[in-house]
């Protein structure tokens, strides 16, 4: 195998560590190392040297700890084996990152169980190739964001859920507004996932929540969702889930073939069943029977005996003035009490007593048996 003169990695930034395919080397090798990379020689399995950004000549000063690994003499071109690792150090902002299935979590507002999905990004800086090397990459030859995402999705899935679960249990709100709290989730499960990922020699930039969501198919879902939007029409209109119900009744026996009865028997069925149903509708629909029936009082007509409202003056059947009675009985004869048809007469028709009579003063129309005129009061 010939001798690799230039290493170097000019790959895609989404790749965070990447092996150099040769380990033929020699001292004489041109190790190239890009802005925000680092390189690391591994000999036997172990990390040895670390190289910043710039161009080394493999030479004995440049690596020491190889140098007394292999023993290469001072000034030397001889080769070795050993293998170059580049480590891509750049902030990589947009690892996507989601739940593959549905959360089933409990809503404490309505204390029913809904599917809930979640998914956003997240951003990494690799802090310590060596560290990242050793405990993540191990025996791979290339590590990506897809891998990162995999090795790390049980992980934050786990958050995930426990951080959801926390903020709906302890701020008793409704999956339905908990996208109201985007970024405190955010900053919340950024801080829960930082020391995991350290443990690897990797920085969490941010760790973003773009949404939370229940699946609109899911039955659980759309009976919520139909529940508030009919809870939303009812404070709208103004009344509350027993009198919906009462109405749903009421309409249900109003339109039954079987309950239709004729004149009031029928109506008060129908009230009688409004006022079966709970408490305060009940009492609400015998209030409004009981205004039905005592709205008003009846009086008969003097004249046809007929059935008519008090306080009308004219019978609606006969036309008989109902005022005329009152007049007629203001107008009395004082001697034998006989009712004076006719306002006009001046004579009794019963017993011949004079009704009106002349004031001996004022010369004024006096009736009754009155004994002092009442406009000049004069003794009659």
């Amino acid at each position: 195998m010939a001798i690799v003169e230039v290493v170097k990695y000019n790959g895609s930034p989404d790749v965070f560590a990447w092996k150099f395919p040769s380990e033929e080397l020699g001292t004489w090798t041109q190790l190239i190392v890009n802005e925000s990379q680092e390189a690391i020689l591994f000999k036997g399995g172990e990390a040895l040297d670390v190289f910043g950004r710039g161009r080394y000549t493999l030479e004995t000063p440049n690596i020491p700890i190889l140098n007394n690994i292999i023993n290469l003499p001072f000034g030397g071109k001889s080769p070795f084996t050993a293998e170059v690792w580049y480590v891509n150090k750049v902030n990589s902002l947009d690892i996507k990152w989601g739940t593959p299935s549905p959360i089933q979590l409990q809503d404490p507002k309505y204390q029913i169980f809904v599917p809930v999905r979640s998914f956003g990004q997240f951003g990494i800086q690799i802090d310590d190739s060596r560290k990242f090397l050793i405990k993540l990459v191990g025996t791979l030859s290339v590590l990506d964001k897809d891998s990162i995402v995999k090795f790390f999705r049980g992980v934050y899935l786990t958050k995930v859920k426990d951080a959801i679960s926390s903020y709906l249990i302890h701020k008793k709100i409704s999956i339905l507004e908990i996208n109201a709290y985007l970024e405190e989730l955010s900053d919340s499960l950024k801080e829960k996932i930082q020391p995991v990922l350290e443990e690897y020699g990797i920085k969490l930039v941010n760790f973003l929540v773009n949404d939370i969501s229940v699946p609109e198919e899911d039955e659980t879902v759309k009976q919520l969702k139909a529940a508030l939007a009919k809870k939303a029409e009812m404070d709208i209109v103004g009344y509350n889930y027993v009198q919906q119900r009462s109405f749903d009744t009421l309409e249900g026996a109003a339109t039954n073939q079987a309950a239709a009865q004729p004149g009031l028997m029928g109506a008060g069925i129908g009230l009688g069943l409004g006022a079966g149903i709970g408490g305060a509708m009940g009492s609400q629909f015998a209030g409004l029977a009981q205004n039905i029936n005592t709205s008003y009082e009846t009086i008969n007509c003097p004249s046809c005996g007929n059935v008519m409202e008090k306080g009308k003056r004219f019978c609606g059947s006969c036309g008989y003035d109902t005022q005329k009675v009152k007049e007629d009985e203001s107008k009395k004869c004082p001697n034998c009490n006989a009712a004076i048809e006719n306002s006009n007469s001046k004579f009794c028709p019963e017993c011949g007593v004079p009704l009106l009579r002349k004031c001996p003063g004022c010369n004024c129309d006096i009736a009754g048996n009155s004994k002092f005129c009442p406009e000049c009061g004069t003794k009659l």
